[in-house]
């Protein structure tokens, strides 16, 4: 296996990682970056377009996203629809 750089940070940053795309995609991605905040829980971090700043560990974590099955999707430049599914997603 080799390694990859992926960007961070708006594209201001890279990393780099092995290049399987389940160190910095996905769920597993999400674990490696629930432990780096733990481990950094005290770095003052900045917000609001650089006008306001906190501590790392006090922003709450991330919610998990709601799934979409059963939904009307619009398709076709807006003149059709359809129900999502949701194959093949979690």
């Amino acid at each position: 296996m080799g390694k990859i750089r992926i960007r961070t940070g708006r594209g201001t940053g890279t990393i780099e990682v092995d290049d399987d795309p389940k160190k910095w995609s996905g769920d597993e991605f999400r674990k490696i970056q629930a432990v780096r905040k733990k481990a950094a829980a005290n770095r003052m971090v900045h917000t609001g377009r650089g006008t306001g700043s906190r501590k790392l560990g006090d922003v709450p974590d991330v919610k998990p996203r709601p799934s979409t099955e059963g939904m009307t999707r619009i398709t076709g430049r807006g003149t059709g629809s359809r129900k999502s599914t949701n194959k093949g997603s979690q």
